[in-house]
């Protein structure tokens, strides 16, 4: 049952967030039910916040029907990765609605180990992509966090990759799932405000996260000050004036 109140409430929260990720995936549903359940979010959305929007789905045809539904308020696809049918099938689609695309860096046999290989896997996108007439500038590379709990190495690997992306890509940007880096451990979010800033000096565009989080936010004020980002350091003020330090 959809709840509207719900939902508006949720949207009008988020006015920290740059961009609204928008999943209405959910197991057990027909492919007609989740185009219209996105259709409905896509209204709540678009008439409570003028945020832009991000098309979020496992399935093409629930991404083209919200990037048709939403046309101008939807300015980003979630996400392609360098398997071959999924570059065919959401690769015309970013070319003729002219949005961005969240493009993972794992192909057919899942997230890779090694940097090297999800590099490969960002040659194999963008070689892709460039046959449908996408810019460079409209991907969104996602280097991929997996929990430092299972694999003390990851942090490294994905700090690693978000570097070399940036070297070999430099017109495109990157962004990270931040709270998988500490899933399964205590005091969860300090590990992501430390990671984030370690992500920040490694060249991170942006990231998904949690905008009521202010803690995180807080981090993010504070790596643009210390980058250089913050002419005054006039964001960290307003920051700090409107709370978002209270608790360090």
């Amino acid at each position: 049952m959809h709840d509207s109140s719900f939902f508006q409430e949720l949207v009008l929260a988020q006015t920290a967030a740059d961009y609204l990720d928008l999943n209405v995936g959910r197991g057990g549903v027909s492919t007609e039910q989740e185009i219209a359940d996105m259709k409905w979010l896509i209204d709540i959305a678009s008439t409570t916040t003028n945020k832009p929007l991000v098309i979020d789905s496992a399935n093409p045809r629930v991404i083209e029907a919200g990037l048709e539904y939403g046309k101008d308020g939807v300015a980003m696809v979630n996400s392609v990765n360098a398997e071959k049918a999924r570059l065919e099938a959401l690769g015309p689609l970013i070319a003729r609605y002219q949005v961005g695309i969240i493009a993972l860096t794992m192909g057919d046999s899942g997230i890779p180990p090694r940097v090297e290989e999800r590099i490969e896997a960002c040659d194999t996108i963008v070689e892709a992509l460039s046959r449908y007439g996408v810019p460079l500038e409209k991907v969104y590379f996602d280097p991929l966090v997996l929990p430092i709990g299972v694999d003390n190495t990851q942090g490294e690997v994905t700090l690693k990759t978000v570097e070399q992306i940036k070297v070999k890509y430099p017109g495109a940007k990157t962004v990270v799932g931040l709270s998988n880096i500490s899933y399964g451990l205590p005091q969860r979010p300090l590990v992501n405000q430390a990671f984030l800033l370690m992500l920040m000096y490694a060249g991170l565009d942006s990231v998904i996260m949690n905008p009521l989080h202010k803690a995180i936010i807080g981090s993010i004020k504070l790596g643009q000050l210390l980058l250089g980002k913050d002419a005054h350091c006039k964001e960290y003020l307003k920051a700090y004036r409107k709370g978002f330090f209270e608790n360090v």
